[in-house]
């Protein structure tokens, strides 16, 4: 599933070509995705002007005076510029058109989303997918402290605290592994259990990780491409742990086990990430 990292690279993509761009044309092409999209929206931001492109979590925001275009990747899904000219390709499901540049959703799986908040609802932080995201990683008050803080008195899993998304935003499958690897915090740690200084490492880490992977371009995962079609390199030189079940740990040469946490694989040196 595109993170934290790869929505951040899309993001950054668009938003040098659309901010201040009027939306010449929005086409639905498949409206079945997680959630029907819209059959108004066409006309709701057809003419608009993009007044800015955000990020929130693993959700891209567009806002227009008339309200908030949101929109999630999906588990496979990407948001790509191509030639105005070029033909859809399976699973193109909506596109947007602007004077000169033209972006098409991917989503093989159909579990993204492309959803409208308008003002009459509410601000926009009230919207039932956004109230519940916990911080932003790179966000000032996400701090060491903060996150003990908002760890004690959790039995469950740190993998599994992180994967919630509820204390801290962007720490997805690929992110998580890597950085309990880098704090050596073992992945089935009850997360009420790290002392402020281990909290301290896997913050260190967190920030680290993700800073990497955004510097890359994102991961190399699966069919995941950035806003310009290119895949990211995370994984070509970053990654210690995540898919490398077997080989033999950076740090101390034993070999990498794979286990399954919540439906999910999870990478971890046992020697390294000790409870």
């Amino acid at each position: 599933m595109p993170e934290l990292p790869e929505v951040e690279t899309t993001r950054r993509g668009i938003a040098t070509v659309i901010n201040g761009k009027i939306v010449r044309q929005f086409l639905i092409h498949e409206p079945r995705l997680r959630w029907p999209v819209p059959g108004q929206l066409p006309l709701w931001i057809q003419g608009q002007i993009v007044l800015g492109c955000e990020r929130r979590g693993k959700y891209l925001l567009l806002h227009f005076e008339q309200g908030t275009q949101i929109i999630h990747l999906g588990m496979s899904g990407s948001l790509r510029r191509v030639a105005l000219d070029e033909p859809r390709r399976k699973h193109d499901h909506a596109e947007w058109l602007f004077d000169d540049a033209r972006f098409l959703l991917h989503d093989p799986r159909r579990f993204g989303a492309i959803l409208w908040h308008a003002p009459s609802s509410g601000p926009l932080e009230n919207h039932p997918l956004i109230r519940t995201l916990g911080i932003e990683p790179f966000d000032p008050l996400f701090t060491p402290l903060y996150l003990h803080r908002h760890l004690q008195g959790r039995r469950i899993a740190i993998k599994q605290a992180l994967l919630g998304g509820k204390i801290v935003v962007g720490v997805g499958n690929i992110y998580a592994s890597e950085s309990l690897f880098l704090a050596g915090i073992h992945p089935e740690m009850p997360a009420g259990d790290l002392s402020l200084h281990r909290c301290e490492k896997l913050h260190a880490a967190i920030l680290s990780t993700l800073q990497a992977a955004l510097d890359s371009g994102g991961s190399t995962l699966r069919d995941y491409v950035n806003a310009s079609g290119a895949p990211g390199a995370y994984f070509d030189i970053h990654a210690n742990v995540y898919e490398r079940a077997g080989r033999p740990c950076p740090r101390c040469g034993q070999a990498i086990k794979r286990i399954v946490q919540g439906q999910r694989a999870t990478y971890y040196c046992s020697r390294c990430q000790r409870r």
